[in-house]
């Protein structure tokens, strides 16, 4: 009995010397989101890349898509080309899956007898980019790295607004399936997108297709146009009666728009103070929250973007 009561008394004394001390959450940032965006210095605001911006005009409003140029750039030169040729103007959005993807194209696009021609200096087939070299990311691109674990990367964070994971031990990092992510469709052939069909996520994060499919880009405005259209009936949300489809009056580079016509918006930095103070006050919550959660993931962290006033004009 005396052994056994001595051995008990070792193995508590165990369990409390190897017991991980309790972890104590940061004290939560005295100024909120909003408060902290309204603060930020302009120089932490850039304006919109006028050869890597389109502009998607339907008749409900504007949408202004980023382009990747950085992670795909042979899909973003051709996209380029497609929206100077005039490609887009007169198609439609072709299907609408819930929680998944709001797509647009050619519908006439898999019958040879009826597509759509591509314009003049786009290409009819391209690489797949679902990856680039790890070190392209590198301190020049200014990789703001995520802290918090990811079940799908080792390491997620952010380049010049957008997700990003990375492998080290593959030396690879890509661009992930966010809400609001532009991607180029594809058919069973890895090398079978072009970017003349494109999707944007509407759901919860499919990232299991990253790696698989290549992401172009991201909305940065307009995504309400795109996620509230009516389901598709048919076969993974598309539409089956032509009257179905939301039509596409033009889209056009935002180089191509006279500049008094141009969306004078601003994206907050990622390499800013103000991004890590914001990503910050979305870890620690205070005020109505009463728990608060201590992460973030690479998906609930959205890039803000903001008006340019005559205070903050673009740059």
């Amino acid at each position: 009995m005396r052994n056994l009561a001595l051995m008990l008394a070792l193995a508590g004394l165990l369990s409390t010397a190897t017991a991980a001390p309790p972890k104590k959450q940061p004290a939560a940032p005295k100024k909120t989101a909003q408060q902290i965006l309204a603060a930020s210095p302009a120089s932490d605001w850039r304006a919109l890349d006028p050869q890597n911006t389109l502009l998607m005009e339907l008749a409900s409003g504007q949408v202004i898509i980023e382009l990747a140029p950085r992670f795909a750039p042979a899909h973003a030169a051709n996209i380029r080309a497609l929206a100077r040729g005039g490609y887009w103007d007169g198609l439609a959005v072709v299907r609408v899956q819930d929680n998944f993807v709001t797509q647009w194209g050619d519908p006439d696009g898999e019958d040879a007898t009826k597509a759509k021609a591509l314009p003049a200096g786009a290409s009819a087939k391209l690489p797949a980019e679902f990856s680039v070299p790890l070190d392209r990311i590198g301190k020049g691109a200014g990789f703001a790295r995520l802290p918090d674990p990811d079940g799908w990367a080792p390491r997620t964070g952010f380049v010049q607004g957008f997700p990003v994971a990375a492998d080290p031990k593959t030396g690879k990092a890509w661009l992930a399936h966010c809400y609001g992510m532009v991607g180029a469709g594809r058919g069973d052939a890895v090398d079978s997108s072009n970017g003349a069909e494109l999707y944007v996520v509407i759901g919860q994060a499919p990232r299991g297709l990253d790696l698989n499919i290549t992401l172009v880009g991201r909305v940065l405005k307009g995504m309400e146009l795109l996620s509230a259209l009516p389901r598709g009936t048919a076969a993974m949300g598309f539409y089956d009666k032509p009257e179905q489809r939301t039509g596409i009056q033009r889209v056009r580079l935002l180089a191509e728009v006279p500049v008094p016509e141009r969306p004078a918006l601003q994206v907050l930095k990622t390499e800013s103070k103000t991004w890590t103070q914001l990503l910050d006050a979305r870890r620690y919550r205070s005020g109505w929250f009463v728990h608060s959660p201590g992460h973030i993931e690479i998906c609930s962290a959205s890039v803000p973007t903001r008006a340019a006033t005559a205070a903050q004009p673009p740059r």
